[in-house]
């Protein structure tokens, strides 16, 4: 770890925290050269292998980009999307897989896209899921009305 201060690549490490979350670690250093204090967070990689078999770091940002075309027209926030995509993160991180699907990806995204706004869950699951007729629509509405009851 180079010192943020004088680049020095020495460091030693003076206190070691858990974030509140758990999902990291976050160190105070002393740099060796200078003396000086910095801190540094250590978060676990995630990677996501898409359908091409290609692997890529897992980025919220791209989450809330494939939410927010869902949700476009609809009462949702900025906010909620970014609340939406740290959801999902931490149900991904959950899994405890240093590699995941970009499926089970889309897949964490659908229940709390369902509870934030049901026609954009509708939007999101009728691309994601490949519906291919109004019948598949009317089965998920029909899903969406049973879990209301």
């Amino acid at each position: 770890m180079f010192c943020p201060y004088c680049r020095n690549p020495d460091s030693r490490v003076v206190d070691s925290r858990v974030t509140e979350d758990g999902s990291s670690i976050r160190r105070r250093r002393q740099c060796g050269n200078c003396a000086r204090r910095f801190t540094t967070i250590e978060t676990t990689s995630l990677s996501v292998l898409k359908r091409s078999g290609v692997a890529e770091p897992f980025s919220r940002s791209k989450v809330i980009n494939g939410v927010r075309k869902a949700c476009q027209g609809r009462p949702v926030t900025e906010d909620d999307l970014a609340m939406l995509a740290q959801e999902v993160e931490e149900i991904v991180r959950a899994s405890s897989a240093a590699e995941i699907k970009a499926n089970e990806v889309g897949l964490a995204i659908l229940e709390p896209l369902r509870r934030l706004d049901e026609v954009a869950y509708l939007r999101f699951a009728s691309v994601y899921q490949d519906f291919d007729s109004l019948d598949d629509f009317e089965e998920a509405i029909a899903r969406l009305r049973s879990q209301k009851a």
